[in-house]
């Protein structure tokens, strides 16, 4: 029996009520990963800070198809400062804001030893916030860093490679010259302070509050294993950390470069890397040509990792395994991507996608594997971007024809 017209518009209207309550659910409910870069840009932001965090979470179509996993990359890279290390930039000066230890517009000056990315995102927090920046590295280091620094407006400082434990180690010259900052200021508000990345725990609480929780958000909790290297082992301590809290089983894997101990250190105990061979060292420090990984010496932020987990009545550390990239894997693997993703990624995130590869192969098809891509390949022209030095170490720097090749180890 057909309806009246009065029945006709009552549906219609029910109908079209519905549609909406739904249309407004998907909106309120939809998943930050989804959202479209429009939606990401509608907002304004208060200054360059404003656009620290929030990086896009990128499934690697190339790693992923062959190996049946979805291995996503968090790209860092698209930081204001062009890395990870913005979000330790902020959050630590912001700190030491809330405790005293830094005023803006006072001529106070922060101080760090840094390889250089977490330098070049002090240097533009600095700016931003009304402070000097003063930045210690390595002279071995990528030129095109120092650059960088400078053109922030930072006083940049390279010294000779050496072991911590000596005085003139580009971290201990750093904290000197902070605590010889302001010294004659009789007033007090002329201050120095010293970020010391590598000890600090508030490093690893960034990621904790920040990395972390939008990893989880990205992939809906939806996630199986967490592969990063580790420098100051902010990133791996914070969101390893979170991760576990929040996903029952997940797994976290150190990508750890040649000349490294800390692998070895994970899975068998002992700091110790085949480097360290008399009569086969090239390099102080780690010896390897990836930059901002790898370190012989356990910091402050990546000790904990080897702790259990609050709660933990077995008593294991919350890493699960790692595994050492030579130099050659690395270098092949930033051309494999290059070619066949068209990422032009930086060194560690080299190692990260290698190490990746590996825990895909691990744990089978069907798995979902993030890592880090933690900034790019233009803070590495001059080294590890550079064919003609790399073919002077002996790498091949075409793209592979198969990621077979990193199999065979």
């Amino acid at each position: 029996m057909p309806l009246d017209n009065s029945a006709q518009i009552c549906t219609a209207a029910a109908v079209l009520t519905a549609a909406v309550c739904f249309q407004g659910w998907r909106i309120l409910n939809k998943p930050e990963s989804k959202h479209t870069a429009t939606e990401r840009s509608a907002a304004i932001v208060h200054g360059i800070t404003g656009l620290i965090g929030n990086t896009p979470l990128i499934r690697i179509n190339s790693l992923s198809d062959a190996t049946g996993c979805e291995i996503l990359g968090k790209a860092e890279f698209l930081n204001p400062g062009g890395s990870s290390k913005d979000r330790i930039a902020l959050y630590l000066i912001e700190q030491a804001e809330k405790s005293g230890q830094l005023v803006p517009h006072t001529d106070s000056c922060i101080f760090e030893g840094t390889s250089g990315s977490t330098g070049i995102s002090l240097a533009m927090v600095a700016r931003a916030k009304g402070y000097l920046c003063h930045i210690v590295m390595p002279s071995d280091q990528a030129i095109e860093k120092s650059q960088l620094l400078e053109r922030h407006g930072a006083t940049v400082e390279r010294v000779a490679p050496c072991s911590i434990v000596d005085k003139n180690n580009f971290v201990n010259v750093a904290r000197r010259r902070a605590a010889e900052y302001g010294a004659d200021d009789k007033s007090g508000t002329r201050r120095g302070y010293f970020v010391n990345q590598f000890e600090n725990p508030l490093n690893s609480d960034a990621h904790y509050r920040s990395t972390g929780p939008e990893i989880f958000q990205q992939t809906n909790g939806h996630i199986h294993a967490f592969v990063h290297g580790s420098g100051t082992g902010g990133t791996i301590a914070g969101v390893t950390h979170y991760l576990k809290q929040q996903v029952p089983g997940i797994m976290s894997f150190l990508a750890d470069p040649q000349g490294s101990g800390l692998a070895n250190k994970v899975n068998h105990g002992v700091m110790f890397a085949a480097t360290e061979r008399e009569g086969t060292r090239r390099r102080q420090q780690v010896d390897t040509l990836v930059e901002g990984v790898g370190l012989n010496r356990l910091t402050r932020n990546f000790a904990n990792l080897l702790k259990p987990m609050q709660g933990d009545s077995k008593g294991k550390c919350m890493l699960d395994g790692a595994v050492s990239v030579s130099d050659r894997d690395a270098v092949r693997m930033s051309r494999w991507l290059m070619a066949n993703d068209g990422l032009f990624i930086g060194s560690s995130g080299a190692i990260n996608c290698v190490t990746a590869l590996h825990v895909a192969h691990r744990l089978g098809p069907g798995h979902t594997i993030v890592t880090i891509l933690a900034d790019s390949g233009q803070r590495h022209l001059t080294k590890f971007w550079n064919d003609q030095a790399m073919v002077s170490l002996g790498h091949d720097v075409n793209a592979p024809a198969t990621l077979d090749i990193f199999e065979q180890q």
